[in-house]
This record gives C-alpha cells, sequence and structure tokens, in this order.
C-alpha cells in the first residue's frame, strides 16, 4: 500500500463524518477523527485497512478496500509533499 499515513489536507478538508472514496480505496472519517484535524489541523493519521469489501448475498468482492483512521501524530510543521 503506497499511503499509510495521511493528513486533513490530503483527504480535501473534509468537514462531515461518513465513507470516502480516495485512489488508494475508501476512507471512514469519524466525528472523533475530524475533531482531532480541527483542534490540530497538521496531525497526521495512520490508515488502518479494514475487513475487505463482500456481498454477503453473493460473497462476491466489491472493488476497492476499505480504510478507517488509526493513531494520529502532532506535527507543528508539515513538508509540503505532505500537503
Amino acid at each position: 500500500m503506497p499511503v499509510n499515513r495521511i493528513t486533513w489536507s490530503q483527504v480535501g478538508g473534509v468537514t462531515d463524518p461518513g465513507r470516502y472514496m480516495f485512489t488508494f480505496g475508501w476512507l471512514m472519517i469519524t466525528a472523533e477523527d475530524l475533531a482531532v484535524w480541527k483542534a490540530y489541523p497538521n496531525a497526521t493519521f495512520t490508515l488502518l485497512r479494514t475487513l475487505t469489501l463482500s456481498d454477503e448475498a453473493t460473497e462476491e468482492k466489491l472493488p476497492g478496500e476499505e480504510f478507517r483512521l488509526g493513531t494520529f501524530e502532532l506535527r507543528e510543521n508539515i513538508s509540503l509533499s505532505e500537503q
């Protein structure tokens, strides 16, 4: 997985909790995640892969992977490549 940490600016500064599609897959963002980003806009979260999505009725795998935000790191300054 090429992406393992993510910043608020990398997810477009989303303002509502929900499930969002990105190039690496689906990302679940909770109200608690957003509270951290609102208090600490430069925080970086670790991406955690959740279970592979599947259709329970057909047992077929759906396209894309799903992730949630894990632990976060507080940073005062971030590099231009992480913005």
